[in-house]
């Protein structure tokens, strides 16, 4: 059946011999990759392909030989194979043109949609998909799932794929950021570094070797002197956004984390979800559990502290400046309200954006950000930290 693809993959250049060739059929034989076209493409790849030099040739072959797929009919694929659920649903998603997505509407406002939102929930009946009015699936509704709306509220969809909702109604998961990992690169730990005021404080643990000399040296016998081990003093607030939208940035998120964990010894992290509201937590798995009053972090932490905040700022406009914009919870005071009794709270202040700084005029809400913090918002580069160093210091 693959003899075709493995002809396909020499002409090219590609050094594949027999033996990975067969290696291949006993991964497809033991279900590797069944009904998963992606997990097909990257199972042939990590088998076949031994240098990254020849990703090139191999993505050439594919494609020339299951070039037809694409073309092949619903109904033929439904006679031929018995296709899971999944399959089936993803089928079912939305997808329109860049003219036809322009000629649909918004709805005209937060209050308006959850005002329309109330009424549909009161009159629908059942399940519905493809429409533009009930709550459901694949269609140009403002409610519900795998369609497109220019403004709307997300209800039972997975992950995003436009990033217009209002509003998302689904319970999000998330794991915390792992502060032990290995950075790929020393640039973010060595611009913390510039955010530095020595203090020895503390238990006298650490030998002090010139005053050791200078006393055995006046004394005429050893004397030993210790003093308190040298620290960072500087106290850092980090709150890390974990919305959908971060997770393309998880990595350089876990690389700023452990690098802060690594530089501060007084160092204090929350997460936040899109905006700062009235809750933050420490550990995602209890974020609603162990909820920690914002109120009481303000209250906790002195103006002493610098304050860094980590997030693309990438949300509803009405998350940062209505009562209710909120996801997963309906929020009594606007997210505006939070962020500036922290930055009221914490006169240095500063948010860091993963995003590139030129696709920051994309989104109104990272400009509404920067407005609050007063123009603080620098990019997660080496330039861009170090210039956020020298606000804060």
């Amino acid at each position: 059946m693959f003899a075709p693809f493995f002809q396909a993959l020499r002409a090219e250049g590609v050094p594949v011999s027999l033996r990975e060739y067969l290696g291949f059929l006993e991964a497809m034989a033991a279900g590797l990759a069944t009904y998963d076209a992606e997990a097909f493409y990257y199972l042939a790849r990590c088998v076949m392909v031994k240098d990254e030099r020849h990703l090139d040739r191999f993505d050439r072959a594919f494609a020339a030989s299951f070039a037809g797929l694409e073309a092949l009919a619903p109904a033929d694929v439904l006679e031929a194979l018995k296709l899971p659920r999944d399959w089936l649903e993803k089928l079912a998603e939305k997808h329109l043109s860049a003219e036809e997505r322009a000629a649909i509407t918004a709805m005209g406002g937060f209050e308006a949609l959850m005002q329309a939102l109330r009424d549909r929930l009161a009159e629908q009946k059942g399940r519905h998909q493809g429409g533009n009015k009930w709550v459901g699936t694949a269609g140009t509704s403002p409610f519900g799932a795998y369609g497109y709306n220019p403004e709307g509220v997300r209800i039972g969809q997975a992950e995003s794929r436009h990033q217009r909702a209002v509003k998302v109604w689904d319970k999000r998961a998330f794991r915390d950021l792992d502060d032990r990992v290995e950075l790929g690169t020393r640039n973010i730990k060595v611009a913390l570094r510039r955010l530095r005021a020595w203090a020895r404080d503390g238990a006298a643990d650490e030998l002090d070797m010139a005053s050791t000399i200078r006393a055995t040296a006046e004394q005429g016998w050893l004397t030993v002197q210790m003093r308190p081990e040298r620290r960072n003093a500087v106290k850092v607030l980090l709150f890390l956004d974990v919305g959908g939208s971060m997770d393309p940035h998880v990595k350089v998120m876990e690389e700023l984390f452990s690098a802060a964990r690594a530089e501060f010894k007084h160092l204090e992290a929350f997460y936040f979800h899109n905006c700062l509201y009235e809750g933050v937590w420490r550990e995602n798995q209890r974020r609603w559990s162990a909820q920690i009053s914002t109120a009481e972090v303000l209250r906790r932490y002195g103006s002493d502290y610098k304050c860094i905040f980590v997030g693309d700022a990438a949300m509803s406009p009405y998350e940062i400046l209505q009562p209710g914009g909120a996801n997963e919870h309906w929020n009594p005071e606007a997210g505006q309200v939070w962020l500036n009794r922290a930055c009221l709270q914490w006169p240095n202040h500063l948010w860091i954006n993963p995003m590139p700084e030129g696709e920051w005029g994309y989104t109104r809400s990272v400009g509404l950000i920067g407005q609050i913090f007063g123009g603080r918002m620098v990019p997660m580069t080496l330039d861009g930290i170090g210039r956020g160093i020298k606000e804060l210091r």
